[in-house]
């Protein structure tokens, strides 16, 4: 309903209609008409023209009859300033938002995920970032740059959906413990390494493999070997080459309380190499968080939770040091944290995506890195080894070993 307001051609009778002294008889009125009569109303008592009392009288009584609220009739006169009439801006745009990410950027995010098992937003946005400006892969251009919120949006769409399938993550971090009873302070160097063992379990009686994960703090450089059973014959020689295979100087190994690692033969070896042993302290589960929380996101992610005999432990071995390894240190992204103290002395730990880097990156960002480094290794033969291949063929080459892998143990599992 609408009053018939043609009558009131002065400011005078608009103030009367506002007192309620002046009847004015009401007529339907359609919603697109109002707008019209506004433009009317304001052009009629020529609004532009108008002292500052008179405006405010004004906008009163187009809110009176138009039943608009204040902010609602101040923006369709800002409209009237503006183009000399109003028109109704509700409803999609004349011409729609330019589609950025369209169907080829589906298939490589989808492509990507399916390749390296679905890794947080901004290690996969590092990965499209260093597929387009390391390794010169043009059709990475448009996802190299898009946001990490924007990619979780893209994840949830219905099109990746149809060509990934849903998400489904389900990580379970496992704790086993190890050594002189305090935490490392690596002081900004590499070669503390953060040592753990990841049980593959029992079925039927059969043990299955061990896994030995060893992480340096500071580049987070990891190596993943498997033994057959957690006993000094078979986990010595394998301490053994774990050493030898970090490219710089090992100065710390750091486990949690296993007997597989605290006993006299592996604190004789280190000793002998001058590396300085230490264990997890009681009540302080962050001593060894690093080497635990890559059992769940590095080897359970590649391996599974699936029981592997033990009698596999040679082919497992020869996947996890010569495919898996090299892909985790040269291919896939990790983020560093950033330590800030605030004014009561409390550390806070801050990810921040300009600081992921792959670990091998992470050793070359290092002040003075050559230092670190074995008399024996140097940096242009690891880049070399860094460059010769892609992060998407690292990561084939890893997927169809470890396909092979368990396609054999299972074939042996039935034929036993």
């Amino acid at each position: 309903m609408n009053l018939k307001t043609q009558q009131l051609s002065s400011l005078e009778q608009v103030r009367s209609f506002m007192a309620g002294t002046n009847a004015v008889p009401f007529a339907t009125q359609a919603h697109q008409d109002r707008y019209q009569w506004v433009a009317m109303s304001l052009k009629q008592f020529a609004y532009e023209r108008l002292r500052r009392s008179e405006r405010g009288l004004i906008v009163r009584f187009l809110c009176k009859v138009t039943g608009y609220s204040r902010a609602q009739v101040t923006r369709l006169i800002a409209q009237w300033r503006c183009r000399g009439g109003l028109t109704d801006r509700r409803g999609p745009p004349a011409v729609p938002f330019a589609k950025h990410y369209g169907a080829m950027e589906l298939r490589l995010l989808a492509q990507l995920d399916s390749l390296h098992g679905t890794l947080s937003g901004p290690a996969t946005k590092k990965l499209a970032e260093r597929a387009y400006f390391v390794f010169k892969q043009p059709h990475y251009e448009t996802l190299a740059g898009i946001s990490v919120s924007h990619l979780y949006n893209l994840r949830g769409s219905s099109g990746y959906r149809r060509i990934n399938g849903p998400l489904l993550q389900h990580t379970h971090p496992t704790a086993i413990s190890i050594g002189q009873r305090r935490k490392p302070n690596p002081d900004g160097r590499p070669g503390y390494l953060r040592v753990d063992s990841v049980h593959q379990g029992d079925f039927n009686g059969v043990k299955g493999v061990y896994l030995i994960n060893a992480v340096d703090e500071i580049t987070q450089y990891e190596f993943v070997g498997a033994v057959a059973h957690i006993s000094e014959l078979f986990l010595l020689p394998l301490l053994g080459s774990l050493l030898e295979f970090f490219p710089f100087v090992i100065r710390g190994f750091h486990c949690d309380n296993g007997s597989e690692y605290i006993n006299h033969l592996v604190a004789k070896l280190l000793t002998k190499l001058h590396i300085e042993f230490t264990k997890s302290r009681s009540r302080h589960t962050n001593d060894n968080a690093l080497a635990e929380s890559k059992n769940a996101s590095v080897v359970r992610k590649h391996l599974g939770y699936e029981h592997i005999p033990s009698h596999h432990a040679q082919a497992v071995n020869n996947f996890t040091v010569e495919l898996l390894t090299p892909y985790l240190n040269f291919h896939r992204p990790c983020f560093f944290p950033s330590t800030r103290t605030d004014n009561k002395g409390r550390i806070k730990k801050i990810y921040r995506y300009e600081d992921m880097m792959t670990p091998y990156d992470k050793l070359k960002s290092l002040p003075k890195a050559h230092t670190f480094l074995k008399p024996t290794v140097c940096f242009s033969a690891l880049d070399k080894l860094a460059l010769s291949i892609t992060d998407n063929q690292a990561v084939e080459q890893v997927n169809k070993a470890r396909t092979k892998l368990f396609d054999n143990i299972r074939l042996a599992r039935k034929r036993a």
